[in-house]
Parts: C-alpha cells; sequence; structure tokens
C-alpha cells in the first residue's frame, strides 16, 4: 500500500467516525505544484487516544503534541491532533500545546503558508486559510503572520526558509527575508544534527546552488560553514579556471548535481575548501598543497555538523583523490588500478567530470578512465593473491612488517600482468628481498 492511499483511507475512516480530517502540508503543496509528494500527513481533531483506538497498527511518536504514527504494511502516515502552540522558550519546541476542535489555529501555528493548506481527498476542495495558495502561484516563501514571531519559536525554520526556496525555486518573500537577515545568527542555538539534516536535503533535494546562495545571502552561511563562504573572491589561474574565482566554480558544481548522494553532494561543496588557506601567487596563481589542507578543514566541519564516520571518510576520500585524475595517463598499471578500484569510485569519477565540466569543459581524461574502468573486469582490477603470508613464512621469511611491503610489491607485479604463478612470485621476493 502506497502512503497516499493510506492517507486517503484514514481520512475516510476519521470521517466515517464523526472527525474532521484532511490531508494537510508539503503533500497538499506538492501536489498544486504537480510535483510527486515524498510523504503524506493527515491533520484531525480527533485526540491521539481515539487515532489510535480506530487503527490498530498504530502508535503515538508524539504523545504531547497530538502526533500518531499509521502504519500499513510498508506505508506509514502521521495523523496530528489540530493543535496551538504557547510559548517557545528553547526555540524548538511550544511550552504547551492545546488542542482544537477546527483548522484554523492549528494552520496558523505553522511555518509558511504554502505548507499550511488542507485538502478534502474526496472533493478535491483546498482549504486556504493563510494565502498559501497566492504565495504558490506568486512562488514565493512567506512566514505565516510575523515572520519573527515564526522564527523565534522555531530556529531551525530560518533555514528551512532557503532550503523550501531553493528546492521549489521559489523567492523568500521581502518581509520574510528582512526577518530573517536580522535573526540568522539564532541558527547557532539548534543542535547540529538538526543543521545537518537540513543542509543534506539543501545539498541532495534540488536546487543546491540556489540553496547555498540563498544561505550566503542570509548570513546563515557565515554562522554555519565560514570556511565555504571564505571561498567568494579566491581567484584560480584563468588558463584552467575560466569561470572565475573558487566560489563561483563550486557554485557550479552544486548546479550540475541531479540526485547525487550525500557523499558526492559534500565532495562537491568541500572538494576545493583548502584553496582560500594555500592561495599565492607564484609564476601563476597556485594553491600547493590545497588538497591535503582541504582534508583537514572538511574534517572540521563534518565532525562539527555531526556527519558520521563512514560519510566522513568518503567525503575525505574524495577530496583527498580528486587531483590525481590529471595523473592516471602517465600511471603504473599497478597504481591505476589500485585508483580504479577505491571503494565508491563512481562518485570519485563523477565528482572529476563535474570538475572538468565547471572549469575549463575538457573531458578527455574522464573519458579515458571510463572507457579503462569499463574495459577491465573484476578480476583484473581485484585478482586472487598469488603469494599469502602463509607462504612467505612455508619459503622461511619470518612474519614482519616487511610482510606488507613483500606482498605489495608482489601485486604490483601481478597488476602488471608480469607474473602469474606461485613460483614466479616467490622468485620476485627472492630477487628484490633479503633471503629469509
Amino acid at each position: 500500500m502506497m502512503s497516499e492511499e493510506l492517507a486517503r483511507g484514514i481520512v475516510a475512516r476519521l470521517r466515517a467516525a464523526g472527525h474532521q480530517a484532511y490531508l494537510v502540508g508539503g503533500c497538499v503543496r506538492d501536489r498544486l505544484l504537480g510535483r510527486t509528494p515524498k510523504d503524506f500527513d493527515v491533520a484531525t481533531d480527533a485526540r491521539p487516544d481515539r487515532v489510535t483506538e480506530l487503527f490498530e497498527r498504530s502508535e503515538q511518536v508524539g504523545a504531547h503534541f497530538g502526533v500518531v504514527l499509521v502504519r500499513e504494511n510498508t506505508a506509514q502516515v502521521e495523523v496530528a491532533t489540530f493543535r496551538s502552540d504557547v510559548g517557545y522558550s528553547d526555540g524548538r519546541r511550544p511550552d504547551e500545546v492545546h488542542f482544537e476542535d477546527g483548522p484554523r489555529q492549528d494552520v496558523l501555528r505553522r511555518d509558511f503558508t504554502v505548507n499550511a493548506l488542507l485538502l478534502d481527498p474526496a472533493t478535491n476542495e483546498v482549504i486556504d486559510l493563510v494565502g498559501g495558495r497566492e504565495d504558490l502561484d506568486r512562488r514565493v516563501i512567506r512566514a505565516i503572520g510575523d515572520p519573527e514571531a515564526r522564527f523565534r519559536e522555531d530556529h531551525l525554520r530560518l533555514i528551512r526558509a532557503v532550503r523550501f526556496a531553493a528546492r521549489l525555486g521559489f523567492e523568500i518573500e521581502p518581509v520574510t527575508m528582512a526577518a530573517l537577515r536580522r535573526l540568522h545568527g539564532l541558527i547557532l542555538t539548534v543542535a547540529p544534527e538538526r543543521v545537518r539534516d537540513e543542509l543534506t536535503r539543501i545539498l541532495t533535494e534540488g536546487g543546491a546552488r540556489r540553496g547555498f546562495e540563498l544561505l550566503g545571502e542570509t548570513g546563515l552561511l557565515h554562522d554555519l560553514i565560514p570556511e565555504v563562504e571564505a571561498l567568494k573572491g579566491v581567484a584560480q589561474p584563468p588558463e584552467f579556471h575560466p569561470e572565475g574565482d573558487v566560489w563561483t566554480h563550486t557554485m557550479l558544481l552544486l548546479e550540475k548535481l541531479h540526485h547525487p548522494t550525500l557523499t558526492l553532494a559534500a565532495g562537491a561543496l568541500l572538494h576545493d575548501i583548502g584553496k582560500p588557506a594555500t592561495f599565492r601567487i607564484a609564476d601563476r596563481i597556485r594553491f600547493d598543497g590545497h588538497v591535503e589542507e582541504g582534508v583537514r578543514i572538511a574534517h572540521d566541519i563534518l565532525t562539527r555538523l555531526r556527519f558520521s564516520s563512514d560519510q566522513i571518510e568518503q567525503i575525505e576520500a574524495l577530496i583527498a583523490h580528486h587531483m590525481r585524475f590529471k595523473d592516471t595517463g602517465k600511471m603504473r598499471e599497478s597504481t591505476l588500478k589500485r585508483f580504479l578500484r577505491m571503494e565508491n569510485f563512481g562518485e570519485h569519477l563523477e565528482l572529476h567530470r563535474l570538475d572538468c565540466l565547471s572549469s575549463n569543459g575538457r573531458l578527455d581524461t574522464y573519458k579515458r578512465v571510463r572507457a579503462r574502468l569499463e574495459e577491465l573486469g573484476e578480476e583484473e582490477l581485484r585478482p586472487a593473491p598469488i603469494l599469502t603470508g602463509r607462504d612467505l613464512i612455508e619459503a622461511g621469511y619470518r612474519p614482519g612488517p616487511a610482510f606488507a611491503r613483500i606482498l605489495a610489491a608482489v601485486e604490483d607485479a601481478q597488476l602488471e600482468s608480469r607474473l602469474q604463478t606461485k613460483e614466479e612470485a616467490l622468485a620476485l621476493v627472492r630477487a628484490e628481498f633479503s633471503e629469509p
């Protein structure tokens, strides 16, 4: 069962039981925009206990806030009781929640007008109490009521305004934008994990370039990732980067992202993060050591924003290896094969393609590497070892640090097709390393 089917069924059952019920929020907005909604939410006057009574597979996930999760097979829908909120002492959650008998107060507590529309799924009638349909037509993100009050209630709304504007291709309404610029510093009170999740969605849901430009315009980028803001105005050698400074180059990469993984998108954002610190002018503009510095800075950013260790490892790898493509034409065969068999190499290759398209536009190296990758099978990239540590012990070698060097040398020769048998491998070992 799909979420939409489940949501419609929930509304029908609630109404049959004598309750008001509507689809609400993003699913209504996306449907009116001709987009496919990801999630479906239901708002009702039924209290949480009543909802769980009516739906066997349900649980209260936010009893204080009147939220019940209803499941059917793999689909799930949040059902929330109409409510009004009183006070937001912590800039995140209401101090008090009052359940309401109708939708008006429930709508007025929400963040932006385009997210506060109700839909009667039986008649497809849209109930708009705050001018959300007009704002959809005008393509603007506007806070409900006083924008300063809305941002002070939940500080995460500051970055959510940017995310919705970027994802939908909307402008932020001027009064809302002015409040955002005044209050942007409140974002520093938000838990890093919540900020990370919003940044992740900006990077991966579409409109990443617009999102980061808006983060810059509002002051949020300076608050959250000043290292990225530092890319602005850092000149690059025009013979390699006719597009302009490092910021412009990075924004062009973000613009070309198409449903990326988080790690690829973050790699695109941070691949040149080390350039401001390593800028110098010699025979031309140079960024000596920018890769190593970039890995260090990226580690600080990603750790600060509480990315997982696996995500950090892959993003750092993308930064660490993004300049190696220029050397692939002169790599030894063993070095090239090791490069091509790196974990998630497809992301490395795609970052290189975006990097080229966002600078000189030449894809010769990308095409050569891709062709070589397609030509080589898994067996050629990761052949079964000809020689093992046990073989070395049986040949009389004593286990120790040298084993790693010996086995690496044997694998080099194997990857370069200089040996095919264990006997040839042992002969190479005896020739190149001291006798056991």
